[in-house]
């Protein structure tokens, strides 16, 4: 596998669920294409935001599988494969392999909160699982705990299959001492979707998105457009999504995108506990922002804001952020 294919948009895909909890994978192939035909550059199933965290073994397999079966070698496939158990991290980032996955990303473990010397030993035992290029995904934000860029440069050095990072920390600090100090070709990969536009002028490769769900072929012109030093369009682009990426982590995510593809008519905004609905007062400025991103709400809505100018106010704002 040529990781440079994991350049790009990488949806960290949400898993459609029915009313008792249980996985719809018939949904879930829609909702792949949905993304695929939008022009995303490769799948990342079974991530936090596909709500893997509730899932078994079993579940984890068949979702990536079914993940594997629709991409179909349109484009790669990333399987989330992580907990913080090294032996069952192992053994889940095996299994995405034998189901056909062609890399793995891997989240820090959490709760356990280990030092980096724990971080580097987990992170060349699940490598050594996996025999399919591993991604770490850095998220102290959720796992209480950050890979130094000093341990990530260290893996990368010992192992030839850890191959990029998602990162997700916030620290922009950190982040240019990633790209300015890594191995040629390690890849690195923005976990934050209000941030990947500044990322990628940085130096980075693209983004783990969870607006992408909602609007993959904006996310993913946005992404080419930065790419390729189009920096006026990529910004326009980036401040035309920017309300719907702050609306998607109003509640704990997946739970604003889920709402927001149900508001798009897509599938029935199902969870699993511990977690639940989104508050009602979240749910018409969620409904705005998918406006002003230029999704199309079904007609007939009762709760759709009629008045919102989605164009008008759309290039709106991005006119005052564009020079």
């Amino acid at each position: 596998m040529d990781v440079r294919r994991f350049r790009g948009v990488g949806p960290a895909a949400v898993t459609p669920m029915r009313a008792d909890g249980s996985l719809d994978l018939d949904g879930y192939a829609a909702h792949l294409e949905f993304l695929i035909e939008g022009g995303v550059h490769f799948l990342v199933p079974c991530g936090t935001t596909g709500e893997s965290a509730t899932m078994t073994p079993d579940e984890q397999r068949k979702v990536i599988e079914k993940a594997v079966e629709v991409a179909d070698g349109r484009v790669p496939v990333m399987a989330g494969a992580g907990t913080n158990d090294t032996r069952e991290a192992g053994m889940l980032a095996r299994a995405a392999r034998e189901v056909g996955a062609d890399a793995v990303l891997s989240v820090t473990p959490y709760y356990n909160k280990p030092t980096q010397e724990g971080l580097y030993r987990h992170y060349m035992s699940v490598a050594d699982s996996a025999e399919v290029p591993v991604f770490v995904y850095n998220v102290p934000g959720r796992t209480s705990g950050n890979i130094a860029p000093d341990t990530l440069f260290r893996l990368a050095e010992q192992h030839e299959l850890i191959v990029g990072v998602k990162e997700a920390s916030g620290d922009m600090q950190q982040v240019m001492t990633i790209l300015r100090d890594r191995s040629p070709g390690f890849i690195v990969l923005s976990g934050e979707d209000h941030l990947t536009f500044a990322m990628v002028a940085l130096g980075g490769e693209g983004v783990i998105s969870v607006v992408a769900n909602q609007v993959p072929a904006a996310m993913s012109e946005m992404v080419e457009a930065a790419l390729a030093a189009d920096y006026v369009t990529a910004r326009k682009l980036h401040y035309r999504l920017l309300p719907l990426m702050r609306m998607n982590f109003v509640e704990t995510n997946p739970i604003p995108v889920k709402t927001g593809l149900e508001m798009m008519g897509r599938f029935p905004a199902h969870f699993r506990l511990p977690l639940c609905e989104l508050s009602e007062r979240n749910r018409e400025p969620l409904r705005e922002a998918l406006e002003l991103a230029g999704v199309p709400l079904p007609q007939g809505d009762a709760s759709r804001r009629e008045d919102v100018q989605v164009d008008a106010e759309g290039e709106a704002l991005a006119a005052r952020m564009t020079p």
